[in-house]
């Protein structure tokens, strides 16, 4: 199952021009990643989680329905991460250049197939 999501993070990362991705259990374990040599696989899925349930607090907190994307943009760089049910976190990682309307077309399609994967 693993080289399914496996295939699906390869995919964003190729048709988005994206620097990697990786699929985060809710729990913060890594399901599946494509990322970098030099970025450190649980490090960013143990953020991922824990980022999520934070703006998940927050948009609970007040009221601003449910949760859909995370963004952090830095001065080299983004890094997206996007729910998936109740299930995973989607994180993308993209440089300060990506075309946000070409990246956010593709995590949807992603997050839609991981979503249709984990049933």
């Amino acid at each position: 199952m693993a080289d399914k999501f496996s295939e699906v993070l390869q995919t964003v990362v190729r048709d988005s021009g994206s620097e990697g991705a990786i699929l985060v259990s809710t729990d913060g374990l890594a399901i599946a990643a494509v990322l970098p040599e030099d970025v450190d696989e649980d490090r960013v899925a143990a953020m991922g989680a824990a980022i999520l349930s934070l703006g998940e607090r927050v948009t609970a907190e007040l009221e601003k329905g449910e949760l859909e994307q995370l963004y952090v943009k830095g001065s080299k760089g983004y890094m997206i991460f996007t729910g998936i049910k109740d299930l995973a976190v989607l994180g993308v990682l993209a440089p300060s250049n990506a075309k946000l309307g070409l990246l956010l077309m593709e995590i949807k399609r992603a997050a839609k197939k991981i979503e249709e994967l984990l049933g």
